[in-house]
């Protein structure tokens, strides 16, 4: 069964990986391990950021008034 994130979650889920390779902590038997887990996270902050920027444009399409093209016709 696949998880729920936030945003936030995923995200510093990620930072924590990424220190950890930068400073050598991770093994390399758990670097590949690792790897894939920061690439599922990318995925799961990608789709999250794409929804709310459809959200957004939505909501800012409905409080826009509506506008001619050229007003002087």
């Amino acid at each position: 069964m696949e998880q729920k994130y936030t945003y936030t979650d995923a995200f510093n889920e990620l930072q924590s990986i990424v220190k950890e390779i930068e400073n050598g902590t991770t093994n390399i038997d758990e670097l590949a391990e690792k790897i894939k887990r920061a690439s599922d996270l990318i995925e799961v902050c990608r789709a999250k950021l794409t929804a709310t920027e459809d959200e957004v444009s939505q909501l800012l399409q409905k409080i826009s008034p509506v506008q001619d093209s050229d007003p002087e016709e």
